[in-house]
C-alpha cells in the first residue's frame, strides 16, 4: 500500500472490497474473470499478467509484461507500433514508400527489442482496442503512478486511449507528471449525426435493414447458441479481413458479454440466422463498440456493415452518449458526422535504460513527423 493504493492480484482480489457503484459492479464482473482464468481462454492471441490497483477505493485493472511479442496490441507496444503498422503499409498505395517505411520499421523493430520495449505495465488495460476511462480524477492516477514506479521500477508505464477531446484533464496531469505523449492512431467521434447530408446517409442505412429483411435483436434476444457464429463474424471482420493482430475474442469471452453484460450484444437476424453482430460498453458518457463483425461472405452490395454502423449511431442517440468509433474507416464515418481526433499514450519511461528511453523518444518523432501527418493526409 502506499497512500490509499493497493495492489490485488490472483491470490488476493477476494479482500478487494468492490465499490457497490455500476462501475464497480462491472469491473467485478469483468477482471475477477481474467483472474480466475489464463487470460488466453478469454482472448486467444493475448498473454499478460492482470492486476488490480485501487486508489481511494477504486479499482482499475493493469496488465504487466516482459516480452510477449507475438501479443496482441492491445498489451503489447512492440505489437501496435511495429507489427501492426508494418501491415497497414500497403495501405499508402506507394510502393517506394511502403520500402521506405517498411526498412525503417525493421530497424527500428530490432533496436526495441535490443531495449526491452515491451517490459511494460499498462494502466487501465481492459485488452480492449479502447479502453474508456473510469470516474477516476487526474490527482488519484498520479497515485496510481507513484505506486507502480514503487513497485516495478525498470517498467515502462503506459496509459493507452487518451485523446485531448476524450480525456483533457487526465493528459493535462499526466504531462505534468512526465510522461512523454506518443501518437497511436486517428480515432472518430460522433456526438451525433449533424448536418443534413450525414443524417440522410444514417437514415438510408436504416432503411436497409428493411429492404433486406433483417431484425435488430438486443441482448435478451442473443442466446448461447449463437456464441460460435458470434466469434465466427467477429473474426471474418476483424482477423481475416483487418489484422490478426486484433485481439481474438473467444467463446468464453462472449459468453461472459452475453451471461454478465460487460457488453451490450445487438445483432442482425435474418430467416433465423445472425449476419452481424455489435457489443458495446459505455463509461462516463461515451460507448465504443469493441466487438463488432458481418458475414463477409455476403455481397457488399447488402450493406451490412452500413446497416450495422446505423444500429450503433442510433443506440449511442438513444443513450446519450458520446460514440468513440475507434479507427479505420475513416471517410464512411466523416460522412456520417464522425469527427477525426488523434489518439495518444501516455508513457512514463523514467528509471527504465538509456536505450529503452531512446526507443520510445524515437517512435515519438517520427510518428509526430510522418505517421500521423500521412493517416491525416490519406483520412485514414
Amino acid at each position: 500500500m502506499k497512500d490509499g493504493v493497493f495492489q490485488y492480484d490472483r491470490d488476493s482480489i477476494k479482500e478487494l472490497n468492490w465499490p457497490d457503484t455500476e462501475y464497480g459492479r462491472y469491473a467485478q464482473q469483468y477482471v475477477s474473470a481474467l483472474l480466475e482464468h489464463p487470460v488466453e481462454h478469454f482472448i486467444a492471441n493475448v498473454r499478460t499478467a492482470v492486476k488490480v490497483v485501487a486508489v481511494d477505493g477504486l479499482p482499475i485493472p493493469i496488465s504487466v509484461n516482459e516480452a510477449e511479442y507475438a501479443n496482441s496490441y492491445v498489451c503489447s507496444p512492440y505489437t501496435h507500433y511495429v507489427s501492426y503498422a508494418h501491415e497497414e503499409l500497403a495501405l499508402l498505395n506507394n510502393q517506394l514508400l511502403e520500402g521506405t517505411l517498411a526498412a525503417l520499421l525493421r530497424g527500428m523493430g530490432h533496436l526495441l527489442r535490443t531495449a526491452r520495449f515491451n517490459r511494460v505495465v499498462q494502466v487501465n488495460n481492459w485488452l480492449l482496442s479502447t479502453n474508456l476511462y473510469p470516474p477516476v480524477n487526474p490527482d488519484q492516477l498520479l497515485k496510481v503512478l507513484d505506486f507502480l514506479r514503487c513497485e516495478y521500477p525498470g517498467y515502462t508505464l503506459l496509459f493507452r486511449s487518451l485523446s485531448q477531446e476524450t480525456s483533457g484533464p487526465i493528459m493535462d496531469a499526466l504531462s505534468s507528471y512526465g510522461c512523454r505523449w506518443v501518437p497511436s492512431r486517428q480515432i472518430y467521434l460522433l456526438q451525433h449525426p449533424a448536418g443534413s447530408k450525414a443524417k440522410w446517409l444514417v437514415k438510408r442505412d436504416r432503411a436497409l435493414l428493411d429492404k433486406h429483411g433483417y431484425t435488430v435483436e438486443g441482448p435478451d434476444q442473443i442466446t448461447e447458441k449463437d456464441i460460435p457464429r458470434i466469434v465466427e463474424l467477429y473474426e471474418l471482420l476483424y482477423i481475416h479481413k483487418y489484422s490478426e493482430h486484433n485481439p481474438k475474442f473467444t467463446a468464453a469471452y462472449i459468453r461472459l458479454a452475453l451471461e454478465k453484460r460487460t457488453l451490450h450484444v445487438h445483432g442482425l437476424r435474418k430467416n433465423g440466422r445472425l449476419d452481424a453482430v455489435l457489443g458495446f460498453y459505455s463509461r462516463e458518457g461515451a460507448m465504443t463498440a469493441p466487438l463488432f463483425g458481418y458475414d463477409t461472405s455476403l455481397p457488399q452490395s447488402t450493406g451490412l456493415y452500413r446497416m450495422l454502423s446505423a444500429v450503433l449511431i442510433d443506440l449511442a442517440a438513444s443513450r446519450g452518449e458520446l460514440l468513440h468509433e475507434s479507427s479505420g474507416v475513416g471517410q464512411f464515418k466523416r460522412n456520417r458526422g464522425a469527427v477525426a481526433a488523434t489518439e495518444f499514450s501516455a508513457v512514463y519511461d523514467k528509471g527504465t535504460s538509456w536505450l529503452n528511453r531512446s526507443g520510445w523518444a524515437f517512435l515519438g518523432l517520427l510518428l509526430r513527423r510522418v505517421g500521423i501527418p500521412l493517416i491525416q493526409k490519406l483520412k485514414l
